[in-house]
């Protein structure tokens, strides 16, 4: 291998453990500033349905033929933003419901 080329595998292993340090730094922040049991479970439940859709997503991304891979993008960005949207709103109304509760 050329230096240029490990100097890419390099990258390539950097992007993929600061991704993954990243992801689990959030999610175990996340966990850990949840105020009740309901929005801890909850916030357990989306931690679950976001590493799993990634998951699934890096592979098709690897695998698939490059116009597929391109068109790929388009769901990914309208769901990630859809769910996003969604999950904030319902971890707030859980935690709005468990302060009632707790008041």
């Amino acid at each position: 291998m050329t230096v240029g080329q490990w100097i890419g595998v390099a990258g390539a292993v950097a992007g993929v453990v600061l991704g993954l340090s990243g992801g689990v730094i959030g999610t175990l922040n996340s966990l850990r500033h949840a105020k009740g049991p309901r929005e801890k479970q909850f916030l357990i439940w989306a931690s679950i349905v976001c590493w799993l859709s990634i998951a699934i997503f890096i592979p098709l991304l690897v695998f698939l033929p490059t116009p597929a891979r391109m068109l790929l993008w388009i769901p990914y960005a309208v769901l990630l933003t859809q769910g996003i949207s969604y999950w904030n709103r319902t971890q707030q109304k859980i935690r709005d419901e468990e302060m009632q509760a707790g008041a």
